[in-house]
């Protein structure tokens, strides 16, 4: 099992399976809350809009397998401390235990109670898939990981603010690298904001605790589906099933279900980021079947290097490319 609390999840509506399972990146966003009056509705009743504070952090930025997920979430600055604090106790999602964690998201998730009538989430969820072709793109096109989470960290605070029309005046970030280069970035692309981008955000402001949760829970329920999936594959075919605990590269039980269900050609499906030691180790020196691939000759040909960057995120549809089997094994039941 995923080492990620009891069986029978709350699967929150952030949780997109068929998405996961098809390594797509996606986002999600709530439906804007009764407490909080949006920019459409203030034009529309002649009202003033709700001013709102904004938090975003991330979970599963290390591990070797499975989806990174940010996390956005808002409610209107009266509540901020009142609400989350000092009611629901919302806290860094790293000390809280899975059950409360999956109360929390549950609360939120349901109509009549106050942090579904109060508050407001989004969330960028990262597939393996696509943080690794990212990442092992060559030269001067490598997409690294920071860059992946700042987009994924500008198009949700865009999404909320200009799509969802949410009146946010105060954002609070948890950082990744240099907190003062972060805020910097962020403050030219939304002048307009008041933006805090500092270390352990998570424990000092509740909306970004309360981000950490959604974030948390997310990929955790992700997480849960990509092992299930594999896991109906295995038992179809007679396969020794084993868990594949955390999904970070230090835990022994992660890497040695990569080691057990490697493919020696195409290494492991939608579920791994190729890009990562953990697994390149493997693949190049624990028994991966080396593939040359013939040069193309051709005058004007296009190089397969080109056509795996073409499939990448950002790059338009891989539907019909390489994108389309990238990571992906099926296994034959004799």
């Amino acid at each position: 099992m995923v080492d990620n609390g009891s069986p029978g999840t709350f699967i929150p509506p952030s949780v997109d399976p068929v998405q996961i399972l098809a390594g797509e990146s996606y986002a999600y966003y709530t439906p804007c809350p009764a407490a909080i009056t949006s920019r459409a509705k203030a034009l529309r009743d002649g009202v003033e809009t709700t001013p709102c504070v904004l938090g975003i952090d991330e979970a599963g930025r290390g591990p070797v397998l499975g989806p990174m997920v940010y996390g956005a979430f808002y409610l209107p600055m009266d509540f901020h401390h009142s609400l989350l604090s000092e009611k629901h106790s919302f806290d860094d999602s790293k000390v809280l235990t899975p059950a409360v964690r999956a109360n929390l998201m549950r609360l939120l998730n349901t109509p009549g109670e106050d942090l579904f009538e109060s508050c407001g989430y989004a969330i960028k969820a990262l597939s393996a898939r696509d943080i690794g072709s990212g990442m092992m793109r060559s030269g001067t096109a490598v997409y690294n990981l920071n860059a992946q989470a700042m987009d994924a960290t500008i198009e949700i605070v865009r999404g909320v603010v200009e799509d969802c029309g949410v009146e946010v005046q105060e954002v609070y970030i948890d950082t990744i690298g240099n907190p003062a280069t972060y805020q910097s970035k962020l403050e030219r692309i939304f002048p307009t904001l008041k933006i805090t981008v500092a270390k352990k955000a998570d424990s000092l402001y509740p909306c970004v605790s309360a981000a950490s949760v959604a974030a948390k829970v997310t990929r955790d329920v992700a997480l849960e589906v990509l092992y299930e999936s594999v896991l109906r594959a295995q038992q179809s075919a007679e396969i020794s099933v084993e868990g594949w605990g955390s999904g970070y590269p230090s835990d022994s039980k992660c890497v040695g279900w990569l080691r057990r269900n490697m493919d020696p050609v195409f290494g492991w499906g939608n579920e791994c980021r190729f890009s990562w030691g953990t697994a390149k180790e493997m693949l190049e020196l624990k028994g991966g079947v080396r593939v040359d691939w013939p040069a193309d000759e051709e005058e004007g040909a296009g190089q397969l290097s080109e056509f795996l960057l073409a499939s990448g995120p950002g790059k338009g549809s891989s539907r019909g490319g390489l994108g389309e089997w990238y990571g992906r094994r099926q296994i034959e039941v004799l």
